[in-house]
């Protein structure tokens, strides 16, 4: 499956880019295996962002531009939209 993901702010700094592409492995993945596979495409958002499968504080994620996520355990569907934003992207 593979799901789009744009960051902001601080997280667009430490990743080094404005939007990737992720491949998760089956139809539904769950946001702690997005974030894993972040952590290894962007060694900077593994120190700056993620914490023990979650976002750090002053972190949000977001699917879609629709609502928040936070727990780990969130399905993410082909096609979906991963937004990573730092507080002071509005996040």
């Amino acid at each position: 499956m593979t799901l789009r993901v744009e960051f902001y702010g601080i997280a667009r700094q430490r990743a080094g880019v404005a939007r990737a592409e992720i491949d998760l492995p089956g139809e539904n993945a769950t946001l702690e295996a997005a974030f894993a596979e972040l952590s290894e495409m962007f060694p900077g958002l593994r120190t700056e962002c993620f914490a023990e499968g979650r976002l750090r504080s002053g972190f949000s994620a977001n699917l879609g531009g629709e609502r928040f996520v936070s727990d780990p355990a969130t399905l993410l569907s082909a096609g979906d939209c991963l937004l990573i934003l730092s507080a002071d992207a509005g996040g």
